[in-house]
């Protein structure tokens, strides 16, 4: 496990490709309690620790992922993030090329719970969510670097922005890729920045890339 960030209330870890945020179905060892388990052995902690979740990546998706060690903390940055005072920067790479190199994509977003999939409307339609992603092209070889500012957070919004530039993110079968792999994507939760819960410091927590396909561009 890779720690970014950590002081007496917030860790900042990076979360591996294909391995779930929270407990699903699968059974899988979640980042959650793996970080869990990591604090109550390194901290000796006799009792159960808690770990506040305020924000989730999408399993293909690996990145910074932030948690509150006390539940003021959780509170404060679960109404940072409701606010949009947080900021988020992810990278994608992606297949082909935009038409511009740099652009927002609006769209409303209805979600199918049962298949897990998000559809992506031009209009307001009944049951939709408003989704605004800002983008800009950082690097264009075999494949095209991007780099993503959200400026809501749907599910699936950054997936679906880009496949709608006809630029699918590159092992994401979901939604237009042709590319496997092997259950992770190219996107990278770059950054998270937030305000301390405490201090009011404005803090940024930055992952590198680990998938191969980044480095090799």
């Amino acid at each position: 496990m890779k720690i970014l960030y950590e002081d007496n209330h917030v860790i900042g870890v990076q979360k591996p490709h294909r391995q779930p945020t929270e407990g699903d179905d699968s059974g899988d060892l979640s980042l959650l309690d793996e970080v869990k388990a990591f604090i109550k052995q390194r901290d000796q902690k006799p009792g159960n620790v808690f770990l506040g979740m305020v924000h989730r990546l999408d399993r293909p998706v690996g990145g910074v992922v932030i948690f509150a060690k006390t539940s003021k903390a959780a509170s404060r940055l679960s109404e940072q993030i409701r606010d949009r005072k947080v900021e988020k920067v992810y990278w994608a790479v992606v297949e082909g090329e935009p038409t511009k190199e740099s652009g927002t994509v609006i769209q409303w977003l209805t979600k199918d719970r049962d298949e897990n999939l998000v559809t992506a409307h031009p209009v307001e339609v009944a049951d939709s969510q408003k989704a605004e992603t800002s983008w800009n092209v950082l690097k264009i070889a075999d494949y095209t670097l991007i780099e993503v500012h959200p400026k809501t957070g749907r599910p699936h919004q950054i997936r679906l922005a880009m496949a709608s530039l006809r630029c699918p993110i590159v092992g994401d079968s979901k939604y237009g890729s042709e590319i496997s792999l092997d259950g992770s994507i190219a996107l990278l939760a770059r950054s998270f920045s937030f305000d301390h819960p405490t201090t009011k410091q404005r803090i940024t927590v930055t992952a590198e890339p680990e998938l191969s396909i980044f480095t090799n561009l």
